[in-house]
């Protein structure tokens, strides 16, 4: 069993216990359920393209950082030029939870990625309860039918989409209502990056699709090479998040993404 495997057996469980304490019915009289969502799309055309992530740990690098909060962390991407923010809400495998994304909620004006391993209608309900603009699909948990079915979900909630890809045979999970495909550079199987795979995957899809070079970038360089290569987008995490300082690290990037320009 792979860790994947191993997190979607879980995640059934969490899924299953959420439902038993709140409804689909009770979520949609929540507080956020309501608002007007921001679009990722647009942010990333007209800003750094960067998605910062918040993030404490992962399975493959354990502990990343633990001992910083959620708002001094996000607020300081916004300030300084991020296009969107991604927020980890699994517990079990990444320290996450739903209320990082309540707590920064009314204090941000920009998209807010709920990164989760979405497998069934009630956490779609549940990012709208909780402030979500965007949702993560991740084609290596989901048949295309069930990419097709949560896209029409989550559009009928106003969020939009991004399709997570990192093999060739999951290029067929796209269709043509997805918002944005992210092109993980770390296989989830096995967690080796591999930068040029991604472009190779990128160049197979429509020219008109925004693009997201998702995990792995680790430099400037990487950044630079993605960028150059035609990703609209960057997701990054770890790379602020394995600083003391991740508001520091995030606005040293920027100032020298600027310095390129």
């Amino acid at each position: 069993m792979t860790i994947l495997d191993k997190i979607i057996e879980r995640k059934k469980e969490e899924v299953a216990s959420a439902k038993s304490r709140i409804s689909s019915s009770q979520l949609k009289n929540t507080a956020f359920f309501g608002r007007p969502t921001y679009s990722l799309k647009e942010s990333i055309k007209n800003k750094s393209g960067i998605i910062a992530e918040f993030k404490r740990q992962s399975p493959s690098k354990g502990i990343i950082n633990n001992s910083v909060a959620p708002l001094d962390v996000v607020s300081a991407y916004e300030n300084f030029g991020a296009s969107g923010i991604s927020i980890l809400t699994d517990h079990d495998f990444f320290g996450g939870n739903l209320n990082d994304v309540l707590r920064v909620r009314n204090d941000i004006t920009i998209p807010i990625l709920r990164k989760d391993f979405m497998i069934d209608e009630y956490q779609f309900y549940e990012a709208k309860s909780i402030g979500a603009d965007v949702i993560l699909l991740i084609a290596s948990c989901l048949s295309p039918a069930q990419v097709q079915e949560f896209t029409a979900l989550a559009h009928e909630l106003k969020m939009e989409v991004l399709l997570e890809i990192h093999t060739e045979d999951e290029l067929k999970h796209f269709n043509t209502k997805i918002d944005l495909v992210g092109i993980n550079n770390r296989n989830l199987k096995d967690f080796k990056v591999d930068l040029q795979h991604s472009v190779q995957l990128k160049n197979q899809l429509p020219k008109e699709v925004l693009s997201v070079a998702e995990s792995g970038i680790y430099s400037l360089e990487d950044f630079t090479f993605l960028r150059e290569k035609g990703f609209d987008g960057f997701l990054m995490g770890e790379y602020f998040m394995k600083n003391t300082n991740p508001a520091k690290a995030f606005e040293e990037f920027s100032s020298q993404i600027l310095n390129q320009q």
